[in-house]
């Protein structure tokens, strides 16, 4: 059912983030300065012989149709939802969907599919600046190998970080394995629950042309997209419910007793010595 396509048949896109060649990318002798551990790692490819796959291996007329039941389709990937999982749907500020993390009750993981250039090697550059960055946080940071080589496990003041990354064919796919302390650990359930979503993760990069290392669109299915438009209804209805409710009861409420004035002080209580005198 499924085969992978030999990466010299796709057309290689520009390297660069905005398609000038090597105008921002990042040479490997720059990141081996960053990141010295990421040799010490193993295999920088792995040896993973199941997914992801690029949407052109599936077989099947119906992409959602998954190894072990339907994947969840949201437009750049689809993936297989775990076992008594659930969604979380994280919005963008201008109310588009951000991120899809699939809970499970030992954790949250996410998939993101992102433009990559033909070539391998973006997962290399990502996961040192990674490394770079959560040290520059005062995290613990270490660099192991994984079924498709190198993966990122951090341990942060919050929580646990586990950051598997694969190359395809013009994309790169990000998994964000994220728990309480202990449950990124390598033959932790919950890094276990991430490794089997991503050999039936499917990903639809599409041909329009994209920018290396710009996200993919996430684009939720019509149902979810219906729920959770009525729930932010139920919540603006909610919010102006208790604007109303405020706004009577500030009017409800009795009026304040006006002040009483002072009364002018008395003869004698005020004034000079020579004005009491003189009265």
């Amino acid at each position: 059912m499924f085969g992978r396509k030999k990466k010299t048949d796709v057309d290689e896109e520009p390297t660069s983030f905005f398609g000038d060649e090597n105008d921002e990318s990042v040479e490997v002798d720059e990141v081996d300065e960053v990141d010295d551990d990421l040799d010490a790692a193993g295999d920088e490819f792995g040896d993973e012989s199941e997914g992801p796959y690029d949407i052109s291996e599936i077989d099947s007329d119906d992409p959602t149709a998954g190894r072990d039941g339907q994947r969840l389709d949201l437009g750049s990937v689809l993936v297989p939802m775990p076992t008594g999982g659930q969604l979380q749907v994280e919005m963008a500020p201008n109310g588009s969907p951000q991120a899809v993390h699939l809970v499970t009750e030992h954790g949250r993981v996410t998939v993101a599919a992102y433009a990559a250039p033909k070539s391998p090697g973006q997962w290399r550059e990502v996961v040192a600046e990674l490394a770079q960055s959560l040290r520059d946080d005062n995290s613990a940071v270490s660099v192991e190998n994984g079924p498709w080589g190198r993966e990122l496990a951090a341990v942060t003041a919050n929580m646990d970080l586990r950051f598997i990354g694969v190359d395809g064919p013009r994309w790169m796919v990000r998994c964000v394995v994220a728990g309480p302390s202990g449950s990124t650990a390598a033959n932790a359930p919950l890094v276990a629950i991430a490794r089997d979503i991503l050999r039936d993760t499917v990903v639809n990069r599409g041909s329009e042309p994209h920018p290396v290392r710009t996200p993919l669109p996430v684009v939720l299915p019509q149902v979810l997209a219906e729920q959770l438009a009525a729930a932010h209804e139920q919540q603006l209805a909610a919010a102006q419910q208790q604007q109303v409710a405020a706004q009577q009861q500030q009017q409800a409420a009795p009026p304040a007793p006006p002040a009483r004035p002072t009364p002018p002080p008395r003869s004698g209580e005020s004034g000079s010595a020579m004005q009491q005198l003189g009265q």
